[in-house]
Order: structure tokens, then C-alpha cells, then sequence
């Protein structure tokens, strides 16, 4: 019989041996378990098609290194056995009706810095704040106003740690003595982006949370901050665009919040922003309420969670 060490230390391997969101990894994992799963691929005898999505030079001895590089960080790596899964946070990412090439699969398991509990987090409202990493000065303005106020009612505050946009949400929440949770691209080792290394440590050490997919050593690469959006989308209540070209990575998170059936929100801006187009879309074309004020985003939010939505699409109930 396996034990949760043995399927962490399976699921560390089967994060070598494919990118955590390859969906069908995830698939092949949630039919056979990840002990087998990884003991299979080890041994070559995985079928074909799970075979062709996967690495050949997997690491056993990389996965205890991973682990290892965590704890020493005074990191863990959580996964679906541990009571603080988000199962229901998660759900959407591998039910049959969302399954696409955006969301990919459902994680095999997070790297987490921080002492926020990921289950607690998901039963509660909670709110990711995303935008431009060139912003303006009035979206970096609003977006601190905004995560300032939804923190200091006990909202977390989720957002990528980018520049722009994510840095003043997190910055935001810090300064109401708020929870934040960080959302990172790459591994949570890496201290990236370079400039946000004091950031990061300020919301570890803060009572929020720095959250990756990815495992200690793995670099950035502008696919894995497309994965990541969607693990924004899927832990928080409702997305909230502040500023956004007509095609951006904010756009991308709003996109897929809504295929998760999660509510999508957009600040506007001033009409002559480019900055701003992107939000004024969303809001033309019906994806997103238009918002101003905090009190704009509790209705949202509250509404959402009052709703004991069913787990599949939503927040779960309270």
C-alpha cells in the first residue's frame, strides 16, 4: 500500500517527466494513482500515448533533490492526498466540459512558500487582481486602493507578482496587513521577477503565500506564465482586470476565469487609454462587470459565495 510519501515523492517525479498542467499525465494519474503512474513511466511500460508527452530522463534522484530544495526553503510541496488540497477550487480544471488546451489538467501538486493553508483559502471569498506590467500610474493607483480595501475586509488577494499591476495588488494587501498570495511562472526558488525577491519574502513571512506549479529549479518561460493564469483564475472567487491591452496575459486570465464559470470584473479607465482597452472590451462585451469601488467587488464576491455554487464551476459552499 502507498503512502503520502510515496505519492509525493511520485508526484515530485512525474513533474520532471512532464509539464505539471500536460493533461494527459493528469488523466493517466487519476485513473491508475501517481505511484503507479510514476513507477510505470520509470519502468517504460506507461502506455504509448502518456509515453510520448513525457521526458525520457525523469529523475527519481531530481524529484528527492526538489523535495529536499523545498524543505530547506521552509517550503512544501502540497498534493491531492493532503487535507490542505483545494479540491474544489481545483475541479474545474479537470471536469470533461472545461478540458482544453488553456486549461490543461489539474495539478499534480503545488509548491507552496507561506503560511496560508490552500484548503483555507478556497472556502473563503477571494479575489485575484491582474493587469498590466506597463501600467499607469492611475492602474497601479487603483489597484493598491482596490486590494487595500478588499484586505482590510479579510479578503486574500491573489494576483503573478509581476511588475505593474500584480506588484501594486500585492503591495496593496501588504499595506492593510492583508493576506496575499502570489502566483508564480517558475519555481519559487528562483526569485523572480528579480526586483520583486523582497516582495516575495514579504508575503511569505506576512501570513499569505507564494504558489507554484512549477518545481524548485525550473525556469520562467512565457508558456508557463499562460499555465499559471490559469491557476489564478481557478483558486479565487472572481477575477478583477484593472488594466489590460485588447490582447494581453490579464485578457488571457479573465478568459479563462470565465470558462471555469468564475465571475470576471474590469475597472475602467480613461478612453483614450490603450492601457484600458482591453477592460473597456470586457465590459462591452458582456464578459465583465464594470466596477469602481471595493464595494463594487464584495457585491460580486459575496453574491458568489452566498450562491453555494456547485463545486464543479464555483466556490464551495459555507
Amino acid at each position: 500500500m502507498s503512502t503520502s510519501t510515496d505519492a509525493r515523492r511520485a508526484r515530485a517525479y512525474l513533474q520532471h517527466a512532464a509539464e505539471p498542467s500536460d493533461a494527459v499525465l493528469a488523466r493517466y494519474v487519476a485513473e491508475v494513482g501517481p505511484v503507479d503512474a510514476a513507477n510505470h513511466l520509470a519502468a517504460g511500460t506507461a502506455p504509448t500515448d502518456v509515453q510520448d508527452h513525457c521526458r525520457r530522463d525523469a529523475s527519481w534522484q531530481l524529484a528527492d533533490t526538489r523535495l529536499k530544495t523545498a524543505a530547506s526553503l521552509s517550503a512544501r510541496f502540497v498534493i491531492p492526498e493532503d487535507d490542505e488540497w483545494p479540491t474544489a477550487a481545483v475541479a474545474g480544471l479537470s471536469t470533461p466540459a472545461t478540458d482544453s488546451e488553456d486549461l490543461g489538467g489539474p495539478p499534480l501538486g503545488l509548491w507552496v512558500q507561506g503560511e496560508s493553508r490552500l484548503d483555507e483559502l478556497a472556502a473563503a471569498p477571494t479575489i485575484a487582481i491582474v493587469g498590466s506590467r506597463a501600467a499607469t500610474a492611475y492602474g497601479e493607483h487603483h489597484a493598491a486602493e482596490l486590494a487595500y480595501g478588499l484586505a482590510s475586509q479579510g479578503v486574500p488577494v491573489f494576483s503573478g507578482a509581476a511588475y505593474g499591476i500584480d506588484g501594486a495588488a500585492h503591495r496593496g494587501a501588504l499595506a492593510a496587513d492583508g493576506v496575499t498570495v502570489a502566483v508564480l511562472g517558475c519555481a519559487i526558488d528562483l526569485g523572480y521577477p528579480a526586483g520583486h525577491v523582497g516582495l516575495l519574502d514579504r508575503i511569505a513571512r506576512s501570513g499569505g503565500a507564494v504558489v507554484s506549479e512549477y518545481p524548485p529549479g525550473t525556469p520562467p518561460a512565457r508558456h508557463r506564465f499562460l499555465v499559471r493564469n490559469r491557476l489564478v483564475a481557478a483558486l479565487t472567487t472572481a477575477t478583477l482586470v484593472v488594466e489590460a491591452g485588447r490582447r494581453s496575459g490579464a485578457r488571457h486570465t479573465a478568459r479563462l476565469a470565465g470558462k471555469l464559470g468564475r465571475p470576471v470584473l474590469a475597472l475602467p479607465g480613461p478612453v483614450s487609454s490603450t492601457t484600458s482597452a482591453g477592460c473597456h472590451q470586457l465590459i462591452q462585451d458582456g464578459t465583465a462587470h464594470l466596477v469602481t469601488s471595493v464595494d463594487d467587488v464584495l457585491a460580486v464576491i459575496k453574491d458568489r459565495d452566498d450562491a453555494h455554487t456547485e463545486p464543479e464551476t464555483g466556490r464551495p459552499c459555507r
